[in-house]
């Protein structure tokens, strides 16, 4: 797969927590965890599981910090 995200951090999947539409999947990449908001459709899809290698893959124009 070829995509022209230039952020693209391959890892394991370490746990899937579906609710009622949307499931956080969290990607261990090197000691780093990376939580993914998506639908529970598309975990079905690909079918995500625990232990399976996966990629994140980050696309985004603005980063936004904030503290009180």
């Amino acid at each position: 797969m070829k995509v022209s995200a230039r952020n693209v951090f391959t890892g394991k999947i370490t746990k899937v927590i579906k609710g009622t539409t949307t499931a956080h999947v969290m990607l261990d990449v090197g000691g780093t965890t990376i939580t993914a908001a998506i639908t529970n459709e598309s975990v079905e899809d690909l079918g995500l599981k625990d232990g399976m290698e996966a990629s994140a893959i980050i696309k985004s124009s603005d980063v936004i910090i904030a503290v009180k």
